[in-house]
Formats: structure tokens, sequence, C-alpha cells
């Protein structure tokens, strides 16, 4: 099946067809890093991280770029307010952001882009605007000046007289209230670089064109971040690109995912309601963020809740269930039994289904559905039969890795390593009392961990552990 998707600008599902066959270039916008990354970010990268797996998966050769954001009015504000050095900050806070990457299983990413390090790039680009006329100087800076754009707000699909009413950048230098900023005179106390109009910095949308022109080139195949970034920031990409090079579409493909919400309301600090990566999974493991937010369909808006989350828990620790149990089970290498030959069959039809679910604009939620499905006709074996072809076995436990891993999920050995450190110990201090034949003070152990939901099992491939139903 061809794999379709979603394209922002034409607001339609479109076949996906790379501009160099196989080979695919694809853009996301990074963070500004100034603090820590929080749950809207971990939700969009979690998405992008996927839509790259599966691209992958699909044997198409994927070039993931993703900038950083490390110069910019909030890291200069925030730095102001700590008393340091806007860089210092930035590398600080970028260093949190790839730990937070790192933790969260994302590992897509070919190369990430300091735009600190693309000053050139972004010089040279601001040249080339000002020479075809669409750019102008003025004692502020460089403007870019989006009436010489016919096709400005065609992304966000705002018609001229609501593009009137934005007010972008105030300065009374400019010429019209849309234009936006390319390049900024020095201030006191701000990070600069020299240029042909004086010392100064780059603009924010500046920055993601020439990067992306680097290495992507002046058109490439998909272009994503969230949907909070559609108007300005990617409506003024698509201008100085097309601008500077003459050529359309910049991007074949726009994604775009939905907003988060904690409770019904938008993720702020004023509010209290203000979860950082770093604090979320101090409560909960990578996977079960991962699949809390990939039950929800990545151009959905998505509305954070514990109960939600510890939903998405409970039905993490029952697939992984499913699949220890498979490897619990005895196993044989005689014929396969009536039902064996039936759920030979649902593997085939929950592969089918997953894949179909991902090529209609990687539909997480569907494909997920076909993988719990899987799981469920598998439990039913084990009410059947207490053994299980090893063919089968090796069969059903690698279908769980590999479409489990395309979501980032299943990838651990079993359930036992969601279990906290204080659990673990006093499952390896019951484990010693039991060597030393001590059964009363194990046998307290074993009490004491039921009083805490966690239920024992010895096994022949040692002890086992599940928790307590409600």
């Amino acid at each position: 099946m061809t794999i379709r998707i979603y394209n922002s600008y034409t607001r339609k599902k479109e076949d996906f067809k790379p501009i160099s066959n196989k080979k695919v270039r694809m853009f996301v916008c990074g963070p500004t890093v100034y603090d820590f990354s929080h749950l809207g970010h971990a939700r969009t990268y979690i998405a992008y991280d996927v839509i790259a797996k599966w691209l992958r998966y699909k044997g198409f050769d994927l070039f993931y770029l993703m900038n950083i954001t490390d110069i910019d009015d909030k890291i200069i504000k925030r730095a102001k307010e700590n008393n340091e050095d806007p860089i210092k900050l930035a590398r600080r806070f970028e260093e949190y952001f790839f730990k937070d990457m790192a933790s969260l299983g994302i590992d897509t990413i070919n190369l990430y882009a300091r735009a600190s390090e693309h000053i050139p790039e972004i010089i040279d680009q601001i040249k080339r605007l000002i020479e075809k006329g669409f750019a102008y100087v003025t004692k502020t800076g460089v403007y870019f000046d989006v009436s010489k754009f016919e096709d400005y707000g065609k992304l966000s699909h705002q018609d001229p007289e609501e593009l009137k009413r934005h007010r972008i950048e105030p300065d009374p230098n400019k010429r019209n209230e849309q234009d936006f900023s390319l390049w900024k005179r020095r201030k006191e106390g701000e990070p600069y670089w020299d240029s042909p109009w004086g010392e100064g910095r780059p603009g924010w949308h500046i920055e993601d064109t020439a990067i992306a022109e680097k290495y992507l080139g002046q058109q490439y195949d998909i272009h994503g971040g969230g949907a909070d970034l559609i108007f300005p920031h990617h409506e003024a990409e698509i201008a100085q690109m097309e601008s500077v090079s003459g050529k359309k579409p910049m991007v074949r493909y726009w994604l775009h995912t939905g907003f988060l919400k904690v409770k019904g309301k938008k993720m702020a600090k004023s509010l209290g309601n203000y979860i950082t990566i770093r604090d979320a999974l101090k409560k909960y493991d990578a996977e079960t963020l991962r699949l809390f937010f990939l039950s929800t369909y990545y151009r959905s808006p998505i509305d954070f809740y514990e109960e939600k989350i510890e939903q998405a828990k409970r039905a993490l620790e029952a697939l992984q269930r499913t699949v220890d149990n498979i490897k619990e089970l005895n196993k044989r290498v005689d014929g396969l039994t009536e039902y064996e030959k039936t759920l030979e069959k649902i593997i085939e039809e929950s592969r089918r289904g997953f894949e179909d679910a991902m090529d209609d604009d990687f539909n997480t939620p569907l494909a997920l559905s076909h993988l719990f499905n899987l799981a469920r006709e598998v439990n039913k074996l084990f009410n059947k039969q207490k053994d299980v072809n090893k063919r089968l076995a090796d069969k059903l436990i690698a279908t769980f890795k590999e479409l489990g891993g395309i979501f980032g999920l299943l990838q651990k050995e079993g359930i036992n390593e969601e279990l906290p450190e204080e659990l673990r110990m006093l499952i390896e201090k019951r484990k010693i009392l039991k060597e030393k034949k001590d059964w009363k003070a194990a046998d307290e152990i074993r009490k004491r961990l039921e009083d805490l939901g966690i239920i024992l099992e010895d096994t022949p491939q040692g002890v086992k552990w599940k928790r307590k139903s409600s």
C-alpha cells in the first residue's frame, strides 16, 4: 500500500512521492533552548520519531534534520534574568534537551544543527533576498517585505485582509506591519556577529531556511512541527525559501502535530500545570509516555490527565506481560494445534492491519489496536494449552518486538525492569533468604510485596512478578 500523508498546505491526504524516489529529506523544527523541555515537546518529537521509524521500515533512505534555536529573544531575556551569558545558557538547556530525547527513546535524528554555527549561511541567504528585492535594510536591521511575496498566507490559508490584522515585531522603521526581521542590529548585552548591515544577530525564521538550504537543498520532501508554528513561522519560511530560490513548492508535504493541554487547559507555569519531560519521567517510564501519546492521532489535540496515563501504563504492562508469558510457556517442536494454526493467520492479519493503518497518514491509534488485538488472541492460547510450538512462539515474539519497536515499545526484556528499585531489592533479598532456606523470612517478604500490590511467581526461569488485579 502506498503511504498517504495529510498535507497541511492542501488540507487533504496525498500519495507520498518523494522528490528523489527512495531518498527522503525531512526537516522538523527543533526547540528554542532557554528552559527545560515540556510534554508538548515530547508529544511532537515522539510523533516525528515514529514517522521517521516508519519511513525507514518501509525502505526509504531518510535524512532527518532538526535545528536548534540557540539565538532568540527568549534566550536573551532568560539570560538577563539569570545574569548569565545567552550562549552558555543555551548550551546548558540544549544538553538537557538531548538527555530528554535520549530518555524518551528518540533516536532517529541524523543531524542537529545549531543556528549559531550557521551565521555565514544565514548572512548569505539574506544578501540574496536583498538582491532579489524581497528584503530591505533599515537602521534597526533587515526585514522581509511580505508585500513582494504574493503567496504569503498560503500555508495558513489566510487572505490579505486577514494578514493585515497581524502585528508582528513592532518597529516604526518597517514598510509593512506584517514584515518580519531577517537581521537585528546589535543591542547592549546581546550576542552579535559581524554582517554587511552592522553587528547583530539573525531573526528566528531565517535560521531555519538557511540551515535547511545547506543540508536539504531549496526543495525537499517533508517539513514538520507543531500546529502553533504554522503562522507566522512556517509561513515566513516558505516566503524566504521560495523567494530566494524562485522554486515552488519549498516543501512537498507539511505535517503538523495537534495541541497539548493539561486537564483541558493550556499548559502554562502561571497555571501551575507546566509539566517538564524530566518531571514526567520521574513518575512514568518512557514507554508509558510514548504509548500515551501514540494512542492519539498525531494531528489531533491531546489532553493530559493522570487517569489517562495510568490507563496507558496498565495497557503497556498487559502487553509486555503477554510477551513474557509466551517466553515462559514450554516449547515443543512438533506440529501446530488447530488454535495455533488460527493464531498464525491472525499474526499476518494483525501485521497487515498495522501496516495499513500506518500507511494511512501514520494512524498510530489504529495500528496499536491491531497490536492489542493480537495480544488478546495470544492470551486465549494460555487458557487452551500450557505449551506452544517453538516456531510459532518465536514468530509471535518477533512480531511484537518488530511492530512494537516502530513505536519504541516492548524493547525491554520484561516488565520486571519497570519495578521501582526498592521493590527489586526486596525481591533480591527474598531470593537470598530462599537460598539460605529461611522460608519464614522469605514468605514475609512475599506477603509484604503482596500488600504493595505485587504478586510473585516462582518459575523454573526465576521469579516473575505481576501487579495484583484491582
